[in-house]
């Protein structure tokens, strides 16, 4: 096996020019710097240096094996210093699983990041619903989520970064527009569209119902509250949906109504592994995220 310390003995004497020039730049005797130089030799099968009294000179194998062993010193180095940039900072790319709702806040956090790490990458993906943000977390696919999912799992840890009101939103000329906020009975016989099994959102909603003695028609189960806002632009049905996933986009024809009880809301999270290493970069997002919504809300 080669020996890295061999060659970068073998650099220095030729970078150097002499053995004793060499033996003091690395702070040994010129007898083991000799001794080091024939044990590469023997270790190769070749002969890299004709020897003189007070000089040498490389032969043909030693110039190739110079050149090349130079290359793999340079490489090493860098790679050393990757592993102690990697302790300090850690991965120069970030993965981010999102929910819908973020476009009105996300882009103003990340310029902000971006101005403090410009070097950092971002990756966002949208992950939804509770069975995709825990695999996600515990697979590395992401370093962590901006979710409104309640985990029970011990092994991700939440942090409440804000809540967000659930707002009805129904078709154009609906029969309620008249009325300035709603309540849950005004909607109980409407084709409603709802999120899917597994979708905090969905939880909250029929939890809301369920108190209030209402069985909601469910017509039609989504995962994404684009195809909601599709199916209430086409009069097909109401739905519920976070009042910030609305406000990043602007309503054609849909009515936005609030609702009498206005304490209807989801809370969202940044939610990551507690077992998981977040490198410097991470925690300087979620501090970044955290002040964000605290210089808002102060």
């Amino acid at each position: 096996m080669m020996d890295y310390r061999l060659l970068h003995y073998f650099t220095t004497l030729v970078d150097q020019g002499t053995f004793t020039k060499a033996a003091q730049h690395l702070h040994i005797s010129q007898p083991s710097l000799s001794s080091a130089i024939k044990k590469l030799e023997t270790s190769v099968n070749l002969k890299l240096i004709e020897r003189s009294t007070r000089n040498f000179q490389l032969t043909k194998e030693g110039e190739i094996v110079y050149k090349e062993s130079k290359k793999l010193i340079q490489h090493f180095h860098y790679v050393e210093n990757e592993i102690l940039r990697l302790k300090d900072n850690g991965p120069l790319e970030i993965q981010i699983g999102l929910i819908e709702s973020v476009k009105f806040w996300l882009p103003k956090v990340i310029a902000t990041y971006n101005e403090r790490l410009p070097d950092v990458r971002i990756k966002l993906l949208e992950v939804l619903g509770l069975k995709k943000v825990e695999q996600a977390l515990q697979n590395y696919k992401i370093h962590l989520a901006i979710t409104n999912q309640r985990f029970k799992s011990d092994e991700i840890k939440s942090i409440p970064i804000y809540k967000e009101n659930l707002v009805a939103l129904l078709p154009k000329n609906h029969s309620l527009q008249q009325k300035e906020t709603i309540c849950f009975q005004d909607i109980k016989n409407e084709q409603f569209i709802i999120c899917k099994e597994g979708f905090q959102t969905r939880d909250d909603i029929l939890n809301e119902f369920l108190e209030l003695g209402i069985t909601p028609n469910i017509k039609f189960e989504i995962e994404r509250f684009e195809t909601a806002y599709s199916l209430v632009e086409e009069g097909i049905g109401v739905t519920i949906v976070p009042e910030n996933y609305i406000r990043s986009f602007h309503i054609d024809s849909s009515q936005i109504k609030h609702f009498d009880n206005d304490h209807l809301s989801r809370t969202v999270y940044i939610a990551f592994l507690k077992g998981r290493y977040l490198p410097p970069v991470i925690e300087q997002f979620i501090d970044i995220t955290k002040n964000f919504f605290y210089e808002n809300n102060g």
